[in-house]
């Protein structure tokens, strides 16, 4: 299985950006990170909508 065929986890998604796993939850409380998605209790990402983030940056 690829990596893109699975949801990322907080950390996978940190490790992927260089970040702290806390500043990904920072970011998402103020909704200026990746869009993250809540599975049950667990935040998971899509990988396409993290690297469409990441391009959107400048």
């Amino acid at each position: 299985m690829k990596t893109t065929d699975r949801l990322w986890t907080v950390e996978e998604v940190a490790e992927y950006l260089g970040v702290p796993v806390g500043t990904l939850y920072q970011w998402r409380c103020k909704r200026i990170g990746p869009p993250g998605r809540r599975i049950g209790k667990h935040l998971r990402y899509l990988p396409e909508d993290v690297y469409v983030w990441v391009r959107e940056q400048t």
